[in-house]
């Protein structure tokens, strides 16, 4: 299947909430227990873009299929130059290619950043989509923490992987 990535628009919203709805509800990639309504996801995706990091869409016959953006790693200013990447794509295309051409975009659009440093936080070490799709893009495992989510009856432990981003630590930013 072959999806086209671009910036998202204020418009793709709904389909936003349409995709990652299920993935709260029913799955374990978000800790979230609760969806959030289309007005706080349109706050969330404002955020990311105000503080400069991409949003996308994967689009495949006129149709919202995924969305990825990337975001600050963590808050305290040694981070700077790592992000956390963020991937959903609609239950019914995954495994078919939609991941992988947004989560490529993403990484080109981190590097043109600047940023070094890409850290994957894969909930439950049973997403092995996700988990395959990650070390496909170039990620390595970087650990596990153990039952930290609670979600569906289940303890859930994240997985951490990281990628480089451009010249990685090989030089200063």
């Amino acid at each position: 299947m072959s999806a086209s990535v671009r910036p998202s628009r204020v418009e793709d919203i709904a389909a936003i909430h349409a995709i990652y709805t299920p993935a709260v509800l029913h799955g374990t990639a978000s800790f979230e227990l609760e969806p959030p309504d289309e007005a706080e996801l349109a706050r969330r995706r404002e955020a990311i873009l105000t503080s400069g990091f991409p949003y996308l869409v994967a689009e495949h016959g006129g149709r919202i299929v995924g969305y990825a953006y990337a975001g600050q790693y963590r808050p305290r200013p040694a981070y700077r130059y790592a992000v956390e990447d963020s991937i959903y794509v609609a239950p019914d295309v995954q495994g078919k290619g939609v991941g992988k051409a947004l989560l490529a975009e993403l990484i080109h659009q981190c590097e043109a950043l600047g940023m070094r440093q890409m850290i994957a936080v894969i909930g439950d070490n049973q997403s092995q989509g996700s988990i395959n799709l990650h070390r496909a893009m170039g990620f390595s495992p970087a650990g596990i923490v153990k039952n930290v989510g609670y979600k569906h009856g289940r303890w859930l432990d994240q997985v951490l992987m990281q990628r480089d981003l451009g010249t990685g630590a090989a030089t200063a930013p």
